[in-house]
C-alpha cells in the first residue's frame, strides 16, 4: 500500500515494554534511572531517526514482584532529555485523573520553552484506586469518571496555554514593563469536579499549543493533535484510525526483532518464563527486521505514524537503527526530522492562533 511517509515514535521507559525486559538489558539494574544510560537511549533513537521520543509515568511502581522497577517523574526525565539532544521530539506521560491541570500546564509549557518547541503532552489515566492515595484525593472510580477528568483537564491546559498571547512579554528595560496586560486573559473554567481561574504563570509556549497525544476512547478525537490508535491486526487499525477524529494518528505497535545472539521468539520465550507479555491490543510483531519495515509499509496511508514499543530497548534498539529506519528512509516509508523544526513542522501541524488574539481580531474587523 502506498501513502505519505511515516513519523516514528518510540517509547523508552524502563528497560522496555516487558516487564521482565531488565534481565537481558545491557546494564547492570543500578543503572536504570542513571542520567548516562537515559541520555544514551535517546541520543541513539534521534541518531537513528525517530521523530518522537515518550516516556510512560504514573503515580504508582510499572510492575510487580519480582520485576518492580523504580522510575523517575516523566516530565523531569523530559526535561534533562530536552537539554541534551537537539532534534528529536520529547513526550511524557502525565495523567490527569488527579493531577491538577494548572500546573500540568505550567509544566508542559517550561518544557516546551526548554526544548524550543520540540514538546509533546500524552493524556493518560491513573487506572489503580491506590493511585488516589498517593494523590491524597479521593478515588475518582470507573471509565466514566476518569475519561470526563482527562477531557475536562486537557480543555483547561489548552485554554491556560493560550492566556498569554505570543507578544505578552515585552521585557523593556527603557519603560520598565516585562508585560502587556491586555494580552493576557483569564481562564474561567468551572467543571463537576474542579475549577480553574487563570492566566498562566508561564508565557505561551513556543508551538503555542504542544502536541497532544492520547487515546481518543479516552479523549475526545477533537482535542487531540494525535490519536494514539490499537488493533491487533491491519483492519482493526485501519477501522480504529478511521474513527479518531484526530489531525493525525498513530499506531500502536509492540515489537521484538531477531537479534545476532537469538531470534524474536526466543527472546520472547526466555522472558515469558519469568511474566506474562501482556496483550494490550496493539499491532504486535515478533520476527525479522525486514518483516517489520514490511508491516510499517502497509501502515502507510492508514495511519500518519506509529509508536514502537520493543521488548528490550538495549537488544530491539540497535537493530531498529540498524536495519529498520535506514530501510524505511531509504525506501521513503519514512522520513527524517530536520534540525531547528518544531514538533508540530515535524508532524505537518499548523501552528494554532491564539484564541484570545483571534477573538480580538474579529472584534476589530466588525
Amino acid at each position: 500500500m502506498s501513502g505519505p511517509a511515516l513519523r516514528l515514535a518510540l517509547e523508552i521507559d524502563g528497560d522496555g515494554a516487558h516487564p521482565a525486559a531488565w534481565r537481558r538489558a545491557a546494564h547492570s539494574p543500578d543503572h536504570l534511572l542513571s542520567p548516562r544510560r537515559v541520555a544514551r537511549v535517546a541520543a541513539a533513537a534521534e541518531n537513528a531517526g525517530f521523530t518522537l521520543l515518550t516516556l510512560d509515568d504514573g503515580a504508582l511502581p510499572p510492575g510487580a514482584a519480582p520485576d518492580v522497577v523504580g522510575r523517575i517523574g516523566a516530565v523531569e526525565r523530559a526535561a534533562f532529555l530536552a537539554a541534551s539532544t537537539s532534534v528529536i521530539g520529547i513526550a511524557p506521560v502525565v495523567p490527569l485523573t488527579y493531577a491538577e491541570p494548572f500546573h500540568v500546564s505550567s509544566q508542559l509549557a517550561s518544557l516546551d520553552h526548554i526544548s524550543v518547541g520540540r514538546a509533546g503532552w500524552v493524556v493518560s489515566e491513573e487506572v489503580r484506586s491506590e493511585a488516589a492515595s498517593v494523590w491524597g484525593r479521593p478515588l475518582v472510580d470507573g471509565d466514566g469518571a476518569r475519561a470526563r477528568e482527562s477531557r475536562d483537564g486537557v480543555e483547561v491546559v489548552r485554554e491556560l496555554w493560550d492566556s498569554w498571547e505570543d507578544d505578552a512579554v515585552i521585557r523593556s528595560v527603557a519603560t520598565s514593563r516585562y508585560l502587556d496586560r491586555d494580552r493576557l486573559h483569564y481562564v474561567d473554567f468551572t467543571g463537576d469536579t474542579f475549577a480553574v481561574k487563570g492566566p498562566a504563570i508561564v508565557p505561551r509556549p513556543p508551538q503555542g499549543q504542544l502536541v497532544v497525544l492520547g487515546s481518543p476512547d479516552r479523549v475526545p478525537g477533537d482535542q487531540l493533535d494525535v490519536a494514539l490508535v490499537d488493533g491487533r491486526d491491519l483492519a482493526a487499525v485501519t477501522a480504529s484510525a478511521s474513527a479518531a477524529g484526530a489531525p493525525r494518528t498513530f499506531a500502536e505497535v509492540d515489537v521484538a526483532l531477531d537479534t545476532a545472539d537469538a531470534t524474536a521468539e526466543e527472546r520472547v520465550a526466555d522472558l515469558e518464563r519469568h511474566a506474562p507479555w501482556s496483550d494490550r491490543g496493539r499491532l504486535r510483531h515478533i520476527g525479522s527486521a525486514a518483516g517489520l519495515a514490511a508491516l510499517l509499509g502497509e501502515l502507510r496511508g492508514v495511519v500518519d505514524g506509529v509508536r514502537l514499543h520493543p521488548l528490550v530497548l538495549d537488544e530491539d534498539l540497535p537493530e531498529l537503527s540498524r536495519l529498520v529506519l535506514p530501510q524505511l528512509v531509504e525506501r521513503r516509508y519514512a522520513v527524517r526530522p530536520l534540525p531547528g523544526a518544531s514538533l508540530r513542522t515535524h508532524l505537518g501541524l499548523d501552528r494554532p492562533a491564539n484564541r484570545y488574539a483571534a477573538v480580538a481580531a474579529q472584534e476589530d474587523v466588525r
